[in-house]
């Protein structure tokens, strides 16, 4: 069911991508990069340095999300909206991309942790 959902929403995020400015930001390690979606030029870098990493996302925008650590890992996502709602995602982080849609205005990144599966 979750990829299911997980499909429905990366295709309407391709759909809406190319109707609207699109933000992207890539998370590998310690590593967050900014970049401009359609040239991937890099824009600017930083590191995360707390337990949480803000992405400000411009109302309208779709942020293209792709988690990086190249290890098995997974990333706890907080979702903040235009009406202040908020969700929680609990995210892969090996080498996904995820397309958020136009109705946030922030989300916070956790740092990678290690998988366990009992």
């Amino acid at each position: 069911m979750n990829k299911i959902t997980l499909t429905i929403a990366l295709v309407l995020g391709f759909t809406i991508a190319n109707a609207q400015d699109t933000t992207c930001t890539f998370f590998t390690g310690e590593r967050v990069i900014e970049f401009d979606y359609y040239t991937s030029k890099g824009l600017y870098e930083d590191r995360q340095t707390k337990k949480f990493y803000d992405v400000k996302v411009k109302l309208g925008n779709v942020l293209c999300l792709h988690l990086c650590d190249q290890k098995q890992r997974v990333r706890k996502v907080k979702i903040t909206y235009f009406d202040g709602s908020t969700s929680n995602k609990v995210l892969n982080s090996y080498d996904d991309f995820y397309y958020l849609s136009n109705d946030i205005v922030k989300v916070s990144v956790g740092k990678p942790k290690l998988i366990i599966k009992l």
